[in-house]
């Protein structure tokens, strides 16, 4: 009996296996072609959702393609997912076999350690060379560090430059600072001062600085051309109160504020030194030359193009070695990437090396947008409007627009929601708005409309709800918003300038963002009827020229001690 007993277990232990084997191979043969949906983080700030109208690829790699292409990503990137058994933390993909329908990806990019070249010369030779290129050097250095495509022999020597022209960089790459760094003047001037400044400690004695004014100005100058061509008042008045602090000496006793006058000197030495700098084809400068202007246009202070926007890199130069020749085949053959295979990467290389050519055009022809859509198509993907505003501006587009206005909107609306009757509607519009989507992206928009409304400017004239008949041939600036059907189904905006659709299929506050990105890329001006609003975006909520808000922006708001 215990014999037979035994037998029995085992069968059952025997059917109780194959059943589940065969449970386990239904499972495995269920087809991977059945659509999916994915969560994909991009940033932080940006969570996307990836629809797999064929299912989950079977590699990882073959998802990373299809996300490259979905979401224009750039560079080396790995994706990590969420796994359940560790408290879904985050864990390195290798197998698509680890994620289903509905799971949460994460994009993690991988920055590239920079490449460092040593060039060795030869001491001896340079020592020699040096007493003969030493003066020339001190006055001339920093017009080849901005501008390399300046000839070498006005840096000195022929045969022992200091600098090889290819270590010069075509492009600013950092905007004005907070407080100016005063450089170091020649060595007999820094004497006279040292010497000065001791005198003014003990017995207060200003100093007679004519002798050494020129070198003082000259020295400033450059400092100020490698932030700014076209100093505004308020930065002059920043380098002339950096130089008084650092040498007291320098003070002018009749001044209301002791550097007024070297204010004024630095203004009319600043219009000495870019007319010098005109002379040695600088493209910033040489565009603005009476030459170069229109029949009507010719006087030297008329329609005078320069950054009105905090750009640093307005009108750069011609990377080292590149001529107008070679970058408009740079540009053919960009062209014919972007219509071939759309490799983002051989993109984004082609598209940072024709940027000095492709402002030419925009600031000096003043092309149309639906030409430049034409012969820059790239220039409209979203990928690429976040690197051309950062090659302008060295801001991070999205990053930065996001996380102020993030940090900005509790202090928007509760200033908003107080207002008195004049704003009563729109308020309770945006209130009904916050009721039906209280998502990330509804508040967002919520602030943004607040602002708007709280700078006694119209949402209508920024956003425009989608109509079946609606007709957009009119429209010069503006986001075009579809409704969803129900609450679930997110505003979808689309950005329309000069009457064609630029981009489509975004969030409404991206869209805010990225048509702030195509106004520097395509060198826009604000419209009249929202100056205030995109003053706004521009000044807090990116950070661009923010201690220099318009008296209506200062007066109306009081954002800033957020």
């Amino acid at each position: 009996m215990a014999f037979i007993k035994e037998e029995s277990e085992d069968v059952w232990i025997e059917e109780t296996f194959r059943v589940k084997q065969e449970d386990a191979q239904e499972q495995t043969d269920v087809p991977k072609s059945c659509p999916a949906k994915l969560r994909v983080i991009l940033q932080d700030h940006d969570i996307r959702k990836l629809d797999l109208p064929h299912g989950i690829p079977g590699t990882v790699s073959e998802l990373e393609s299809i996300m490259r292409k979905t979401f224009g990503l750039n560079g080396n990137f790995t994706l990590h997912y969420k796994d359940a058994d560790f408290g879904e933390e985050y864990f390195s993909l290798t197998s698509t076999s680890e994620i289903k329908d509905k799971d949460t990806i994460k994009v993690i990019h991988i920055v590239e350690p920079p490449t460092l070249t040593l060039t060795f010369t030869d001491v001896e030779s340079s020592i020699k060379s040096a007493s003969k290129t030493c003066i020339q050097t001190s006055v001339h250095t920093s017009v080849t560090d901005i501008y390399p495509s300046v000839s070498s022999s006005y840096s000195g020597s022929q045969d022992t430059p200091i600098l090889s022209l290819s270590e010069h960089k075509t492009q600013r790459s950092q905007r004005w600072p907070s407080e100016f760094p005063v450089p170091r003047f020649a060595y007999d001037t820094e004497l006279v001062l040292a010497a000065a400044s001791e005198a003014f400690k003990k017995d207060g004695i200003q100093l007679n600085f004519t002798p050494i004014l020129p070198d003082i100005l000259e020295k400033l100058a450059e400092t100020i051309f490698q932030y700014v061509a076209y100093p505004t008042s308020a930065q002059l008045s920043d380098v002339a109160e950096a130089l008084i602090q650092k040498y007291p000496c320098l003070k002018e006793p009749g001044s209301y504020n002791g550097c007024y006058g070297w204010r004024q000197r630095l203004k009319y030495k600043m219009g000495n030194y870019r007319a010098k700098l005109r002379g040695l084809g600088c493209p910033e400068l040489d565009v603005n030359s009476v030459k170069k202007k229109r029949a009507h246009e010719k006087a030297p202070a008329k329609n005078i193009k320069k950054p009105r926007k905090a750009e640093v890199n307005f009108l750069p130069p011609h990377p080292q070695g590149e001529t107008e020749e070679s970058l408009e085949r740079e540009r053919v053959e960009l062209l014919n990437e972007v219509k071939r295979d759309m490799n983002y990467q051989i993109i984004s290389e082609k598209m940072a090396k024709t940027f000095s050519i492709r402002r030419q055009e925009i600031v000096s022809q003043a092309i149309p947008v639906n030409d430049l859509k034409y012969r820059w198509p790239a220039l409209f993907n979203a990928a690429q409007i976040n690197e051309e505003f950062e090659r302008i501006t060295t801001v991070n587009l999205e990053t930065t627009f996001m996380a102020k206005l993030d940090q900005y909107s509790p202090k928007i609306m509760s200033l908003v929601f107080s207002r008195g009757r004049s704003s009563k509607m729109s308020i309770q519009r945006i209130k009904n708005m916050l009721l039906e989507d209280y998502s990330v992206e509804g508040r967002r928009e919520a602030a943004i409309r607040s602002l708007v409304v709280f700078l006694r400017e119209n949402e209508e004239d920024l956003f425009k709800e989608h109509l079946d008949d609606g007709d957009i041939a009119n429209e010069v600036m503006k986001i075009i918003i579809t409704r969803g059907s129900t609450m679930s189904e997110p505003a979808r905006a689309t950005i329309v300038i000069e009457g064609m659709e630029v981009q489509q299929d975004l969030d409404v506050p991206r869209a805010c963002a990225l048509l702030m990105g195509l106004i520097y890329a395509l060198n826009l001006s604000y419209p009249k009827e929202l100056k205030n609003t995109f003053e706004a975006f521009q000044k807090i909520f990116l950070e661009l020229d923010d201690m220099k808000a318009s008296p209506k922006l200062r007066e109306s708001t009081h954002l800033n001690p957020l």
